[in-house]
């Protein structure tokens, strides 16, 4: 009978699909009244809302994203200085699966300090010793001498006798790039566009295809851009780059051909896919506008220099992976990982073959590059690509609007601070966002490790970039390349350097009631001075027959060796001991804080010894500039 019944029904009739307002029905419940609004509703830094739940797109079919079909292309940089071991890093980065090579000469921002010291073919080639260079793609970081290192490669093309057609470089030359990341450009746009249209000429006169000019958000991105803001800084370069090159009688389609796009895959999953799959959109639209029938833009992204921290530095392999699958869903056609310890120093060998192979596991074992669009049809990521493609293109369209001093579109933005100071907004906003930990960074602001152990980086000392004799004829205001957890940074290292003079500064945390009245504020707490560096001791908490023992409390204060106490304690044993205890502890020398708001009872608080109240929402970096002020301070001796 129950076989009938079931053959009877269909299977929707006996597994219906609920709907939205189902859906809306059961979360209010679980929310209780709270706003819907600000507990599950997202927003990206260009205020793209994100919502909890989205419909299937109304045209769920894929599309190719990739300028070449197929697997991805697994980056590495060529950055060692000496070019033995350059080269040696180089084929150990092919042996091990590496199918493209990121050159990156002294002087080059993506060097960071180091850099192929190479100044003649000879010297090149000692740092290329035993590539095939047919038999991978080959990329030059863009750099101030780009033109001279362009010329440089094909110099080598030539003395090894490769035929330039069979090869695939990108020779990546991006004049505006290096004058927004190095304030100083050397000719007039129009005496640029000469020499752009002169050396793409020759190249292409020797048989090389390109591209030749890279149109790179990394500048943009490492100064605070926003995706928006990215996308739309790349829009306006390359727009850019077709009208000098136009203007020196290059067909359109000629130029749009010489260009590739350089993107940043962050650790923020749905956002790079979105931005990448963005891009590709935009540029077809750019196309268009220029009466060309669309082709995809060869697109390599490399994953996010500031995203990368110094403490705690294993973590950066999660944030490489995050954005390394975002960066192959999103239709990247080569992706470059960061070594987890770059923000170190020159990587190791291990840090590389893990770069690697972050890689190689998404090709080989989850088979990302088989799929065409992953991301095709998923409502949200189509919702947001859109919304990207909206605020990308408003941000185009603002930098195309700029002009000053005879200049136009992304250079006048540069000249006249547009740029500079829209960055610099961002900047403040997302620096507020990390100091009161609403954007927590991981093993650097929120679970931190004191006991972290050590990494290392290849002996290498930066070295100077090559001194500059051509004059100047635009300068600017020079844009920043940050890191988000620098200033964490920054508290943790003026730790160590009191540690190492002596001891390791602290903050002891007073706890009061039972264990189970203080964990929450005690771990908040502990989480919290970590973050700068600052030991918290404590122990299993002071509390006999349910109440606080105040002379063991004080003995442990004194035996900690610390300035700073912090109670900690619930709202009950805040109400009836943290008075009695900040009295106590205050004749005993201490500096009192209190871990949670300061509530009614602020007043009295105060006045029994309290200087300072830390929260969740509060200014870590502030409070923790004051915590290590007062835990590396002189003992007072007006105090017993």
């Amino acid at each position: 009978m129950t076989s009938t019944v079931l053959a009877d029904l269909s299977f929707m009739d006996a597994f219906p699909t609920p709907g939205e307002a189902q859906w809306r029905a059961a979360v209010d419940k679980v929310l209780k009244g709270a706003d819907f609004e600000k507990r599950l509703v997202g927003r990206t830094a260009d205020g793209v809302r994100i919502e909890p739940l989205y419909e299937a797109a109304a045209e769920p079919s894929s599309r190719p994203l990739r300028a070449q079909a197929g697997r991805w292309r697994v980056a590495a940089r060529v950055d060692h200085p000496d070019a033995a071991e350059a080269a040696r890093l180089a084929l150990a980065e092919l042996e091990g699966g590496a199918d493209s090579l990121s050159l990156s000469f002294a002087g080059a921002p993506a060097a960071r300090g180091f850099g192929l010291n190479a100044t003649s073919v000879d010297a090149l080639d000692a740092a290329l010793d035993g590539v095939m260079l047919d038999l991978v793609r080959l990329r030059l970081d863009p750099a101030p001498r780009g033109r001279k290192h362009a010329l440089l490669l094909a110099d080598l093309v030539a003395q090894r006798g490769y035929a330039p057609s069979s090869l695939q470089i990108d020779f990546g030359m991006e004049p505006i790039g290096v004058l927004a990341s190095s304030g100083a450009l050397a000719v007039q746009l129009p005496e640029l566009g000469k020499r752009i249209a002169k050396t793409i000429a020759t190249l292409k006169s020797r048989g090389f295809i390109g591209p030749f000019l890279a149109a790179d958000g990394r500048v943009w991105h490492e100064a605070g851009a926003t995706e928006a803001q990215e996308l739309g800084a790349v829009l306006a370069t390359a727009v850019t780059y077709l009208r000098l090159l136009e203007a020196e009688g290059v067909p359109l389609a000629e130029a749009r051909d010489a260009i590739s796009f350089t993107l940043v895959a962050d650790a923020d999953e749905f956002v790079t896919v979105a931005k990448l799959r963005a891009a590709r959109l935009l540029w077809d639209r750019v196309q268009r506008a220029c009466g060309l029938d669309p082709k995809p833009v060869f697109i390599h992204a490399e994953t996010a220099w500031r995203s990368l921290t110094r403490r705690d530095p294993w973590v950066n392999l999660l944030r490489g992976t995050i954005a390394a699958f975002s960066a192959g869903v999103g239709g990247a056609d080569s992706i470059g990982v960061q070594p987890f310890t770059a923000a170190l120093g020159l990587p190791d060998g291990f840090a590389r073959r893990i770069a690697r192979n972050t890689q190689l596991i998404l090709l080989e074992e989850a088979n990302l590059w088989r799929v065409a669009d992953p991301a095709a049809g998923a409502g949200g990521f189509e919702a947001l690509t859109q919304a990207l493609c909206e605020q990308g293109w408003r941000k185009f369209q603002d930098l195309e609007a700029e002009s000053a001093d005879g200049l136009a579109g992304i250079v006048a933005a540069l000249a006249n601070g547009h740029i500079q100071k829209g960055l610099s907004r961002e900047r403040d906003a997302r620096a507020k966002a990390i100091a009161t930990r609403r954007e927590p960074i991981t093993g650097t602001s929120e679970f931190p490790n004191l006991s972290e152990s050590s990494v290392s980086v290849l002996a290498t000392p930066p070295i100077a970039p090559p001194e500059r004799t051509v004059g100047h004829a635009i300068t600017i205001e020079a844009l920043p390349s940050i890191r988000l957890a620098e200033p964490f940074e920054a508290l943790r290292a003026s730790a160590d350097i009191a540690e190492a003079a002596g001891e390791r500064p602290k903050a002891f945390l007073a706890t009061l009631g039972p264990i189970a009245g203080f964990t929450a504020r005690s771990g908040f707490a502990r989480n919290l001075f970590e973050a700068g560096g600052i030991a918290a001791p404590s122990g299993d908490g002071f509390a006999q027959a349910g109440a606080t023992d105040l002379d063991a409390l004080v003995a442990a204060f004194r035996t900690s060796g610390a300035k700073l106490a912090c109670l900690c304690g619930s709202d009950e044993a805040y109400s009836s001991e943290a008075i009695r205890a900040a009295t106590a502890l205050t004749a005993a020398g201490a500096t009192i804080w209190l871990a949670g708001r300061p509530g009614e009872q602020e007043a009295a608080l105060r006045e029994a010894g309290v200087t300072n109240f830390v929260f969740a929402g509060c200014d870590a970096i502030a409070v923790l500039q004051e915590a290590l002020a007062i835990a590396i301070s002189p003992v007072s001796t007006s105090k017993g």
